[in-house]
């Protein structure tokens, strides 16, 4: 970490903490996401370790978070330090461009020569040292030229839930991307991880302010054309500007919106210990187990059981036989059972149960 004289003045962070989390259901539930929670046992939640990751790189002042308005009270307890005007509420879900949008523009007002981080809220890094040093070269490579740059992790499974980075020879750190595929099916993810010249795209972006709303203004203009204004930002007006602003933005990714189709992307390749935190399988990966693979956070007693994860409330016990690569959650009013392995199915609980039993248990 950088001491505070030497820290980035023109480099913004942008939390994005706007996610409901609803593959790690029924941990994370509505009130309070998994970026909220305590994933990791560290005595912090996943937003509030993102924040310390940043806050020794650049001025607190430069750190701004966007997330569902329904978090702001959660928000203003995990992060005191942040101002009114450094949390970004949406109104409404509208996925991650429109976010990107928001912040990108609103900083644009403040500082038109900024270098932007976006980061999402709930992610792991395991070694700070060598995630700082990636960042370093992204920022650097994003100060010249109009490149948008993204952080690039060498996959080790066929996953379907990311992007996926191909990217050209270069001997420099900063390195032009061939082709950028969002989240393929398991069949092409194969393919990619088979081939050996894709990178998982981690999430985490870096460009100038610049670059970004330029690439907003000729891939997507009519998001430009709603979020390109220096009247309504830093003022009374903001809130209701940005409540009509997500009345009528549509809703998609920033990876859908821009990456795939601007030409100006390039990666910098990532090995810091990473994870998305993306499903009770990712947390099973990187949490300490016992001698057959189970992670145990309960009272426990396991008969001929391996490579599951077992969560209960403090005060209950819970006995299993014959259990290889479940989830066991039992968790205030719910108890779910299931394979951990398939991220998707949970996504399918929650319409499910919202569907059959109403919002009281999601």
């Amino acid at each position: 970490m950088k001491r505070a004289s030497q820290m980035n003045q023109k480099v913004y962070v942008v939390i994005m903490a706007g996610g409901t989390g609803t593959r790690f259901w029924p941990y994370s539930r509505n009130d309070k996401p998994k970026q909220f929670l305590d994933v990791l046992g560290t005595g912090r939640s996943l937003l509030q370790m993102t924040f310390d990751r940043f806050s020794g790189y650049t001025e607190t002042e430069n750190i701004y978070l966007v997330s569902n308005e329904i978090y702001a009270d959660v928000i203003e307890e995990q992060l005191p330090e942040l101002s009114h005007h450094q949390v970004l509420l949406e109104p409404v879900k509208r996925n991650t461009a429109p976010c990107v949008a928001y912040a990108a523009y609103k900083i644009k007002q403040k500082d038109p020569d900024a270098i932007l981080i976006f980061t999402p809220a709930d992610h792991a890094i395991f070694q700070e040292q060598k995630f700082q040093d990636v960042i370093k070269k992204a920022v650097d490579g994003a100060s010249s030229g109009e490149k948008l740059i993204t952080i690039g992790i060498k996959p080790h499974r066929p996953e379907t839930g990311y992007g996926y980075i191909q990217h050209l020879e270069d001997d420099g750190d900063v390195k032009p991307v061939k082709t950028f595929t969002e989240k393929p099916q398991l069949e092409l993810a194969e393919t990619f991880l088979a081939s050996g010249d894709f990178l998982w795209n981690a999430g985490i972006f870096v460009w100038s302010v610049a670059a970004i709303t330029n690439a907003f203004g000729q891939h997507q203009p009519e998001i430009a054309e709603i979020f390109d204004t220096s009247e309504s930002y830093f003022s009374d007006d903001e809130k209701a500007f940005i409540e009509k602003s997500y009345s009528i933005v549509k809703s998609i990714s920033i990876d859908y919106a821009i990456m795939e189709k601007a030409t100006n992307v390039f990666v910098v390749m990532g090995d810091f210990g990473w994870s998305d935190l993306g499903s009770w399988n990712a947390l099973h990966e990187i949490r300490d187990k016992d001698e057959h693979g189970n992670v145990v956070e309960a009272e426990t007693i396991l008969y001929q059981c391996k490579n599951n994860f077992i969560k209960a409330e403090k005060g209950k016990l819970v006995v299993l036989q014959d259990l290889d690569g479940y989830l066991v959650s039992d968790l205030d009013d719910v108890l779910l059972v299931c394979k951990k392995d398939d991220a998707a199915i949970f996504k399918s609980f929650v319409t499910d149960v919202k569907t059959l039993k109403g919002d009281k248990y999601i």
